[in-house]
């Protein structure tokens, strides 16, 4: 035990402190990284695979593909659009296999740490 009392911070030693330790401004700017980079991904399945594969299909657009049903008694109609669903799924394969990527290169040269070994 010390017998040194701990000093009094203010506030924005405190708060400063408080950044450091936990790596906050390295987290802040990996967030607006991956934001940016998930536009990227966004726009390059909307604005390139999904026409190429538009080009396979009778509408011409993934994301247009819907499947409609409409209740017999009340006569409204609900639309599935699982062409949209389709495209955000190759979106979300796409941004999961560059954050893979990433992770297995910062791994090789050991600046992130393995936690499953």
């Amino acid at each position: 035990m010390s017998d040194k009392p701990e000093e009094k911070k203010g506030f924005v030693a405190e708060f400063a402190h408080f950044l450091k330790t936990f790596g906050i401004i390295g987290l802040a700017i990996a967030f607006v990284i991956g934001a940016a980079a998930s536009k990227l991904v966004t726009a390059l399945v909307s604005d390139i695979i999904n026409p190429i594969v538009g080009l396979a299909l009778p509408s011409g657009d993934l994301k247009t593909l819907q499947y409609s049903v409409t209740n017999q008694f009340t006569g409204v109609t609900s639309d599935f659009k699982y062409g949209d669903l389709i495209a955000n799924i190759i979106d979300f394969l796409i941004i999961a296999a560059i954050v893979f990527m990433l992770y297995k290169q910062l791994s090789k040269f050991k600046l992130v740490e393995d936690k499953t070994k």
